[in-house]
């Protein structure tokens, strides 16, 4: 494989001072049916959410708000279109379990609902162009989970991209087909999103933790980087 590379653009870090984000890089993991403990620490997770929580003061929350700032200043309503965060928060408080998916995509929501950050995962055992999170041009393709038609995001917003292929819209609002983490993905990266308040150094707890989780469940190898406006870009290649 050649040597790709993990970028943020510097229009990000302009425009959202503070901004980090976390990439948990796991190669080698053996992904699975979630075993029960591991469906019950998604359970609990969602208890502490019904703990920290409330239906009607949701918005206000600083780990909620944060997100629709962001997402109003580059044009998408936060009441149409929700980080992931906020959706899976809502889908919780009304009461309704998350379904188990596979033991990957179950780590990255029990630790997403713990500390309340928006936190998507990635198969990159399908990669073969560098990623990068900038803001878009308006002509890259997106074809959303479970869906076959093809879209454009709008110039400005934030998007997570291989290439012109956008792998998400809108920051941490809905991801593609493409990379989507199935029983057979054998690497994965996670990506922690940390505005503020969410500091850099928790971040780098939810990364270190997330690996713990990895290796007790999927085992592989497993390393983190933070991206920041100090480092914009890390390897991809284990």
């Amino acid at each position: 494989m050649s040597e790709l590379f993990y970028s943020i653009a510097e229009e990000v870090f302009g425009q959202f001072p503070g901004y980090v984000r976390g990439v948990v890089l796991a190669y080698g993991v053996k992904n699975r049916e979630s075993p029960l403990d591991l469906i019950m620490l998604l359970r609990e997770a969602e208890a502490h959410v019904r703990d920290q929580l409330s239906k009607d003061e949701i918005t206000n929350h600083p780990r909620i708000s944060s997100w629709r700032e962001a997402f109003r200043s580059f044009g998408a309503k936060p009441g149409k279109y929700r980080s992931s965060i906020e959706a899976m928060a809502r889908r919780v408080l009304n009461n309704n379990e998350l379904p188990s998916i596979n033991a990957l995509v179950d780590i990255g929501n029990v630790l997403s609902l713990q500390y309340l950050v928006p936190m998507g995962g990635h198969a990159i055992d399908v990669i073969k162009q560098d990623l990068v999170l900038r803001p878009a041009t308006g002509k890259e393709e997106f074809v959303p989970f479970g869906s076959e038609q093809v879209e454009h995001p709008n110039p400005g917003e934030i998007i997570f991209v291989e290439g012109n292929t956008i792998l998400t819209r809108r920051w941490s609002w809905r991801q593609a087909n493409h990379t989507l983490v199935l029983p057979e993905t054998a690497a994965i990266e996670f990506n922690v999103d940390g505005l503020p308040p969410v500091s850099g150094s928790e971040v780098e707890d939810i990364c270190q933790e997330a690996m713990r989780l990895i290796a007790r469940f999927c085992g592989g190898q497993m390393r983190y980087e933070i991206l920041s406006h100090r480092n914009t870009r890390i390897k991809l290649n284990q």
